[in-house]
């Protein structure tokens, strides 16, 4: 799953997703949490708009009030058969959720958990794949919502998310088009593991756990010991015999 991840407002953001009409309005942070309003990529009247929607799926039907689940994560599996995931996507409403990286935590042999920092290597920044919906409040106020697509780890991600061994969908570039616009078939097809050897991960100081800490740069430093390759390495599963 993904329940906490980056995103910077960075110069090249509306070029990286081809925003053609809108503008996004946040600040840099570094521990974006759900119900927080996020920015978002989608398509309206044939063309790329930018807005922001809250983070947490609240369905059509449900008034503007958000379920007792939360609904920030769709699995892929259960995209066409879910009941809350069915309406936006059968509506074709999905979505690109920007982010400069991610948090996941890993079981340590103890029982303890210790966050780890994702990002790329061949992009400063990315999209997630994302439903988005709209609900409306009895007083006529209209909710946007999105949710972010999951679906099973890479080896990587799975040796880092080791309990639940998911990860976010992250897009390939030339995939943007195909999730956005494309038929059901192709926007599925583009749903797939991003390659092991694009992705970094580092644990990163626990602090990033607390709303009530700073929430700026220091969150994704690594902690001090071994190097991303070194922790990669160390995280790989082993091959069975």
């Amino acid at each position: 799953m993904c329940g906490k991840f980056v995103i910077k407002l960075l110069k090249q953001i509306d070029s990286a997703f081809e925003i053609e009409r809108g503008s996004w309005e946040f600040v840099d942070n570094y521990r974006v949490l759900p119900t927080l309003q996020v920015p978002v990529a989608r398509m309206r009247d044939g063309q790329r708009e930018a807005l922001m929607m809250r983070w947490g799926l609240i369905p059509f039907g449900a008034h503007g009030v958000p379920t007792k689940f939360g609904l920030i994560n769709a699995t892929v599996e259960n995209l066409k058969a879910n009941y809350y995931w069915r309406g936006p996507w059968e509506r074709q409403q999905r979505c690109i959720v920007p982010a400069v990286g991610f948090y996941e935590p890993h079981v340590n042999e103890d029982g303890s958990k210790q966050q780890f920092y994702v990002h790329l290597v061949d992009r400063e920044v990315f999209g997630m794949a994302g439903l988005w919906e709209r609900s409306i409040k009895p007083d006529g106020t209209e909710v946007l919502s999105c949710t972010i697509v999951t679906l099973p780890a890479n080896q990587i991600m799975a040796s880092v998310h080791n309990e639940k061994k998911r990860m976010p969908a992250v897009l390939a570039r030339e995939d943007h088009d195909a999730w956005l616009k494309g038929s059901p078939q192709d926007a599925h097809s583009v749903l797939r593991q991003y390659p092991d050897g694009l992705m970094v991960a580092y644990p990163v100081h626990k602090r990033v756990n607390s709303p009530k800490e700073p929430n700026d740069a220091d969150l994704i430093a690594p902690l001090p010991g071994p190097t991303d390759l070194a922790y990669k390495e160390k995280l790989r599963p082993t091959p069975p015999a």
